[in-house]
């Protein structure tokens, strides 16, 4: 990972500010409204303040080269489906003046989409509250199987999608959507070679667990407590961008991510298959894979890690990846 130049982050500051002002041009009600930037790391976030009505709104400014326009728009498809066929409640999307979802501002010879989306009140679950975090999973686990029954009846029109799929060879294997985890921080030649067994063991597992509409299909993908949002009981959902097709455990494993090592993340696992049962079934085999899952992503996050440069990763960094090995010990202990 490479160190912060201040500069070019001033410069990427300016460049994707510019972007934003560009990208609410298209939406005349949103004439002299404030635009303050929220965060950086994969995307540009940014809170959008309405002049007269002091309305928030959000505004999403992609990095190029990471989705085209066809896969934004099957996002936004999928959130107008979401809040139409569901309770579920979710961060929607907002059309401009031409009835579209989706705005391209070109610089430097590459093109950023932005998007904006109406405001959700609330904040972020707290890992350090294990109690609190407890009886959030309950409610994650429900939330989660109304987002995969939603998926399996749709699954026809969801095929159509021009989304990425999550499987085994876009997060371990040869084509790597977020980077190779052997280019993770802190790996030693001891270390590499246990993650080695663990990927082994997880490609021979998912080979035999297989893909059918029953455990594949469009999923969030990354439901982690960033992109979760607490009002009071209620728990609203954020940030599809990494929306596509997986297996539908895969969400589960995402909701742990960063927490996997924590002492209290069997009580987690149990309460969301608790929630999760309420409205969908899962057989036998299926929870026997949730180690298998859980070791998927803690490995992709180590390539994720070790590939970007922001508060998170920096704040993360090596340790992550050294808190691995007592789990990917004990995956291959049971699981090998």
């Amino acid at each position: 990972m490479t160190q912060t130049n201040p500069e070019s982050v001033e410069f990427s500051v300016q460049k994707f500010n510019f972007i934003a002002h560009d990208a609410i041009s298209n939406f005349s009600f949103l004439n002299n409204a404030l635009v303050s930037l929220l965060d950086y790391s994969e995307n540009y976030t940014y809170l959008i303040t309405e002049e007269k009505t002091n309305q928030k709104h959000i505004l999403r400014v992609c990095r190029p080269n990471y989705h085209t326009k066809s896969q934004i728009e099957s996002e936004m498809v999928w959130l107008k489906s979401l809040h139409e066929q569901s309770p579920i409640e979710v961060s929607l999307p907002i059309p401009n003046d031409q009835g579209e979802y989706v705005q391209s501002t070109w610089v430097d010879g590459n093109v950023y989409y932005s998007t904006l989306f109406t405001f959700l009140e609330g904040e972020a679950p707290d890992d350090n509250d294990e109690s609190a975090l407890i009886k959030h999973f309950f409610t994650i686990g429900y939330i989660t199987a109304q987002f995969h029954n939603q998926s399996v009846k749709q699954h026809q029109l969801y095929d159509q999608f021009d989304r990425i799929i999550w499987d085994y060879d876009t997060i371990l294997g040869d084509t790597p959507k977020w980077g190779k985890w052997q280019d993770g921080l802190g790996l030693t030649p001891e270390r590499t070679h246990l993650f080695e067994r663990v990927c082994a063991t997880i490609k021979k597992r998912l080979d035999r667990f297989g893909k059918h509409k029953e455990n594949f299909g469009l999923i969030h993908s990354d439901l982690r407590l960033a992109n979760l949002i607490i009002e009071g009981e209620q728990i609203k959902v954020i940030d599809f961008d990494d929306c596509g097709f997986g297996w539908y455990l895969y969400d589960l494993a995402t909701s742990l991510s960063f927490i996997e090592h924590k002492p209290y993340v069997p009580a987690l696992i149990n309460s969301w298959l608790e929630g999760y049962k309420k409205i969908r079934p899962l057989s036998e085999e299926e929870e026997k894979e949730i180690p298998t899952f859980i070791m998927m992503r803690r490995l992709q996050l180590i390539s994720w890690v070790g590939s970007r440069d922001n508060e998170t990763t920096r704040t993360l960094s090596s340790q992550f990846t050294i808190d691995t090995d007592p789990l990917a010990h004990e995956y291959l202990l049971k699981h090998e």
